[in-house]
């Protein structure tokens, strides 16, 4: 066992507005439905802004144990004007009658299912150009409205 400690500060909170869903159904890997990501917020200490309604979304793959992978591509803005493209891949699970609450709209404590993501950065801004060296988590939760992130940098 090591004695390092896993360390991360707070980067943003993101919440996405998703629009249409096209499902495409039962694929070799699983069920696929790709989401249209039509725009949100993120705001922290460091960054804030909002994220474009175009191009952007999630390719969403229900594997055959129940869980969901996410592979998410958006272009977030921040208040200066800087562009910053942001993916990730994730995954969220939990027990059947909570995923079937989500899949309704419904609110549901996120301490009863898994929601995590690994979000990686690009961007030409030397403002933000540490985020073209950091790795960062994101920690999730799904609101009628969308997905709700908290993101925090790895140190």
């Amino acid at each position: 066992m090591s004695d390092v400690e896993l360390r991360t500060a707070h980067l943003f909170t993101i919440s996405l507005e998703v629009g249409e869903m096209n499902d495409l159904g039962a694929t070799p890997y699983g069920n696929r439905r790709i989401a249209t990501v039509t725009g949100g917020r993120f705001e922290g200490e460091e960054l804030r802004g909002t994220v474009l309604p175009s191009p952007g979304g999630d390719w969403l793959l229900l594997r055959k144990d129940g869980v969901l992978m996410l592979d998410v591509r958006i272009t977030l803005r921040t208040h200066d004007g800087a562009l910053i493209y942001m993916s990730y891949r994730g995954m969220r699970h939990g027990p059947q009658w909570v995923i079937e609450r989500l899949n309704k709209g419904e609110k549901v404590d996120p301490s009863e299912y898994y929601f995590r993501s690994a979000p990686l950065f690009e961007t030409a801004s030397d403002k933000y150009s540490f985020l073209n060296r950091i790795m960062s988590v994101g920690v999730g939760r799904r609101e009628p409205a969308g997905p709700i992130y908290d993101v925090f940098q790895v140190l």
